[in-house]
């Protein structure tokens, strides 16, 4: 394929639409609750009403209002909740009759405050058509880096834009690309991180189910940058709907020679592989999933050597997540300036969030980079269910909580890093008054000690340690010795484990005894009750 076939492909993809479009969710989330059957009704209005030729019925990726579904969306209106024997209502109200179906308030701050840049296709493609992607603009960010741009210039555009890993650790995602670009080697790889671990997470789940090809363009283009021919992705057993619709992607990409040999009628071979995780939370940590991708256990090592340096089967290796790799076709596309733009002077961009908890609006949100806490939590989430919102968790299990009284905090990295809590790839739950946050500390240290891979003392014990300390807490049998000593342990597995899993096992239980030591003090006979 060439730029003028794609165009005319993108051209017959748009002409072909009708009058009218419904597009239905089909996330796992949306299925889950109902979406197949809400469909299946629709096509039948449709059939039964002759619209065929009118009404164009599309599946399409996550509509973000995850806690509402199943999602439906026309042209004018959104709306939650639908039942299959609602569904023909969504029907007359596109042809603007009455109906008892009252669509969502789409102009409410958890949709208005949203900057899509990564999700700027979920809900609105068909993820299982690559025709869809092509015609808004799929692939030409791809055809721009091979025959405007030189592999160093992509780099540079990419480091300009100030990117930084959205996996968690923030690292400059330009200086890992030119760091893995100058080592010598004729055979590189390029990884995308798809373990999503983090309980209450679900951002690279939706990106992978709602636009494979984004994530599948951007490591073709990471792999042009660093002189890479071999990709791999590496998504967990659950995932079985991402793993279905990259498969079927990666199909699609290969027939139009958008993936393979010889892209774009260019020198540059680039193909894509799955490789799928049993579940091994630890194998998010990059050397664990390097092991695993090589079919051995997914244990970490010591680093240095760096996988930038020595990775996969000891050649150099690029590893970012999903959402990293999904916002490269946009910076390619616009330009690193305008990328640098959104966001703050250290964290540009935006950021996916999987909004949970204990909060009334739950799901997918995209919010630029320096939004604060309260707007994410009290104005697009719309505050807690009953009650006051207590605190909220960033981060997963590596990350903390922090409470109400910090909302006005901006979310980057250094803002949340002062707090004693991370980023992490996404997840925030959110917590009222009721919850306890000794309960919360004990509940993410019994995950990270059952998926403790037990390499090293300090974590394998350490979490055992840490999590019967907390158990001895919460049933009102700690004393004052006991939360001296659990500070203590904290602290060494946290100096003194191998990855990064142990490393920051105990960061919930330190932020919890930070901003809530007297609920600890309460649980130890001290002070007053939670």
């Amino acid at each position: 394929m060439d730029i003028s076939e794609l165009y005319h492909l993108a051209e017959q993809e748009r002409n072909r639409r009708k009058p009218h479009r419904i597009r239905c969710c089909m996330a796992a989330g949306c299925q889950s609750s109902g979406a197949v059957a809400v469909k299946q009704r629709l096509q039948e209005a449709i059939a039964h009403q002759h619209l065929q030729s009118e009404v164009d019925l599309c599946s399409v990726g996550c509509l973000r209002f995850c806690g509402h579904g199943p999602m439906v969306a026309t042209d004018q209106a959104l709306f939650e909740q639908v039942s299959a024997a609602q569904a023909p209502d969504i029907l007359r109200h596109l042809q603007g009759e009455e109906t008892a179906l009252t669509p969502c308030d789409d102009q409410q701050p958890f949709f208005a405050q949203q900057f899509p840049i990564v999700l700027e296709n979920s809900g609105q493609i068909d993820p299982e058509r690559i025709e869809d992607y092509i015609a808004a603009g799929g692939y030409e960010p791809l055809y721009q880096a091979l025959y405007e741009l030189t592999p160093a210039e992509v780099v540079a555009e990419i480091t300009q834009s100030g990117l930084r890993g959205r996996g968690g650790g923030g690292y400059p995602t330009g200086l890992k690309w030119a760091t893995v670009a100058k080592m010598p080697g004729d055979q590189k790889y390029v990884i995308c991180n798809a373990d999503e671990g983090d309980p209450g997470a679900f951002m690279d789940r939706s990106v992978l189910e709602s636009d494979p090809h984004r994530v599948l363009e951007g490591m073709a283009i990471a792999g042009y940058a660093l002189g890479s021919n071999h990709g791999f992705i590496y998504v967990r057993a659950e995932y079985p709907l991402a793993i279905q619709r990259l498969n079927k992607a990666i199909q699609q990409a290969k027939k139009y020679g958008l993936l393979g040999s010889q892209i774009f009628e260019s020198g540059f071979d680039f193909k894509v592989d799955i490789r799928i995780g049993a579940g091994a939370f630890v194998c998010g940590e990059e050397t664990a999933l390097i092991h695993s991708i090589e079919g051995g256990r997914g244990n970490p090592r010591p680093r240095p050597p760096y996988p930038a340096e020595s990775g996969l089967w000891d050649c150099p290796t690029l590893i970012n997540n999903v959402e990293t790799y999904a916002n490269i076709a946009p910076i390619i596309r616009r330009g690193a300036d305008w990328f640098r733009r959104i966001g703050t002077a250290s964290s540009a961009g935006t950021k996916v969030f999987a909004l949970t908890g204990k909060v009334q609006h739950t799901g997918l949100i995209e919010v630029p980079m320096g939004t604060t806490l309260r707007q994410i939590v009290e104005e697009m989430g719309g505050g807690a269910v009953e009650g006051q919102v207590k605190a909220v968790q960033t981060g997963g299990p590596s990350g903390g909580c922090v409470p109400a009284a910090f909302f006005e905090t901006p979310v980057d990295y250094e803002s949340l890093q002062k707090l004693g809590t991370i980023m992490g790839s996404g997840g925030m739950i959110v917590m009222d008054e009721d919850t306890s946050m000794v309960e919360i500390a004990q509940f993410y240290m019994d995950f990270c000690r059952g998926e403790s891979c037990g390499k090293c003392v300090p974590c394998r014990a350490g979490t055992v340690q840490l999590h019967e300390m907390l158990t001895k807490i919460v049933n009102h049998q700690g004393s004052m010795a006991d939360l001296d000593q659990l500070e203590a342990l904290c602290a060494m597995v946290k100096e003194m484990s191998l990855c990064g899993l142990g490393q920051s096992a105990p960061n919930p239980v330190l932020s919890t005894l930070r901003y809530f030591r007297p609920e600890y003090l309460a649980r130890c006979g001290e002070g007053e009750g939670e």
